[in-house]
């Protein structure tokens, strides 16, 4: 084990090093909002698939860059949206948005801009019309062989659209890392309808662990909540890797205290403590271990901003490594107000992102950082990071801001007053 307090850059170059990349698997089509592509998706097909009309109008066709106006025409059929193959022999059709466009002609006119003549079998032309004017050509949005999803991308609805009209059936995806939360404390009470006792507080880890984990790419697999008891905890641990859980995350228990016993629990069944102890706020004591199964394990403090901090910045990165995603990289964002600290620490801090009156993105760090205040958090739409070696900066200063996970970064919207 590293000895003593480590740099987050550091520990998180542990970290990292410990995440292995998961294999691929396939995965339909309707099952696949918010999956990981594994690899580049290259079209088989052109989209659109046949030139067909953008409006409703009539399809033309000749030698001349442009037919004039005036130009009189026998219509010569119709073509609607789903017909097949149809062959000019030199008249216009009348033809529908998205109708395939028939074999030798290569321009529409809309309909407003013509006008039937004799016995409305013969139209006139009001406008001029040139070669490709309203058509929408074979692969414009998508050619055979061309790349339409990159590797890495999260498959979003838009993205379903797209493989659905390429006729994609099934893609293949990143494995999705299965997780175990273990919430310790004799103090917590799970069920919201079971009134407290002296001393007794809600759990309110377990639910934020419960529902941010699978939106940064991970399945929860199991979830248990033990007091403060290193026999319970490690019948735990045995039984979220029942569960097959590849990342175990503990919260509470891991500091200086008389009852924080996970760092000998694990010693006791054999797990290799790769750190302890990392100079940042909130987080300080956090802890990673590599069990004897191979199974990775994150323990993070109790207090819940501290339980955020470790998931967002530690266990995170290591998803995305599971996940086969690049290391993530912040925005650049100046700060509404000036910030300043006194411990030489990394601090992150709970911050809205903002519009400035001028029309600029903008970062407020929000009161109440203390890592016990949930509203604050609550009330984040980002997280500003100050580095350990930096102690006081201005209005206006540019620090590094990430999303509030690595697999979202919602728009601000929000005005400055």
């Amino acid at each position: 084990m590293n000895q003593g307090t480590l740099s987050y850059e550091e520990a998180l170059r542990i970290v990292l090093d410990a995440s292995t990349q998961l294999p691929a698997e396939e995965c339909a089509i309707a099952a696949c909002l918010g999956r990981i592509l594994a690899n580049d998706l290259v079209s088989t097909v052109a989209l659109p698939p046949f030139d067909n009309s953008a409006m409703d109008g009539f399809a033309l066709g000749a030698d001349t860059a442009v037919i004039p106006a005036g130009t009189e025409l026998d219509i010569e059929g119709e073509q609607a949206a789903g017909d097949g193959i149809s062959r000019s022999r030199g008249g216009a059709w009348e033809i529908m948005t998205g109708a395939r466009v028939p074999d030798g002609l290569d321009r529409v006119i809309p309909v407003e801009q013509t006008e039937r003549v004799a016995s409305a079998a013969r139209i006139r032309l009001l406008a001029d019309v040139t070669r490709g004017e309203n058509i929408r050509t074979a692969g414009s949005d998508v050619q055979r062989g061309e790349t339409a999803l990159t590797a890495g991308t999260t498959l979003a609805p838009q993205h379903l659209m797209l493989l659905a009209a390429l006729g994609v059936a099934t893609v293949s995806v990143a494995a999705r890392p299965r997780v175990a939360v273990l919430c310790t404390g004799r103090e917590l009470v799970d069920d919201p309808a079971q009134a407290l006792a002296a001393g007794q507080i809600r759990n309110s880890n377990g639910p934020f662990l419960a529902a941010r984990l699978p939106l940064a790419g991970a399945d929860v697999v199991h979830i248990e909540t033990v007091g403060d008891d290193a026999a319970a905890f490690e019948s735990a641990l045995q039984r979220a890797l029942n569960a097959g859980a590849q990342i175990i995350v503990s919260s509470g228990a891991v500091s200086m205290g008389r009852y924080d016993f996970v760092p000998q629990a694990l010693q006791h069944v054999g797990a290799e403590t790769l750190f302890h102890k990392v100079a940042i706020r909130p987080g300080k004591p956090l802890l990673f271990a590599r069990l004897a199964s191979g199974s990775l394990l994150f323990g993070l403090p109790g207090n819940p901003i501290a339980v955020a901090v470790g998931l967002r910045f530690f266990i995170e990165p290591a998803l995305r490594v599971m996940l086969g995603l690049p290391n993530e990289t912040p925005i650049r964002v100046p700060l509404v107000a000036a910030y300043s600290k006194k411990p030489p620490l990394r601090f992150h801090l709970k911050t809205r992102l903002l519009i400035d009156p001028q029309g600029r993105l903008a970062a407020e760090v929000q009161g109440g950082q203390e890592s016990y205040r949930i509203r604050p958090l609550a009330e984040a739409n980002a997280w500003a990071v100050v580095p350990a070696e930096i102690d006081a900066l201005p209005a206006g200063a540019l620090v590094d801001v990430y999303g509030p996970g690595h697999l979202e970064f919602p728009l601000p919207y929000e005005s400055v007053a």
